[in-house]
């Protein structure tokens, strides 16, 4: 009987996109009261500038 070579090799399945397993943190969505308040100053610091040419 000859063997079925149609089939996908084991690697092969494991590569596929839709298999690979998440990676912890990379579609984290939290973020800390220091990472927002430094966003927060960037921001005024830029809209202070922008006023400042006008």
């Amino acid at each position: 009987m000859a063997k079925n070579n149609n089939k996908a090799t084991k690697a092969e399945v494991q590569s596929y996109e839709l298999n690979k397993l998440p990676v912890p943190g990379e579609f984290e969505t939290e973020f800390s009261a220091e990472e927002a308040a430094e966003v927060f100053e960037q921001n005024e610091a830029a809209s202070r500038s922008s006023h400042n040419e006008e």
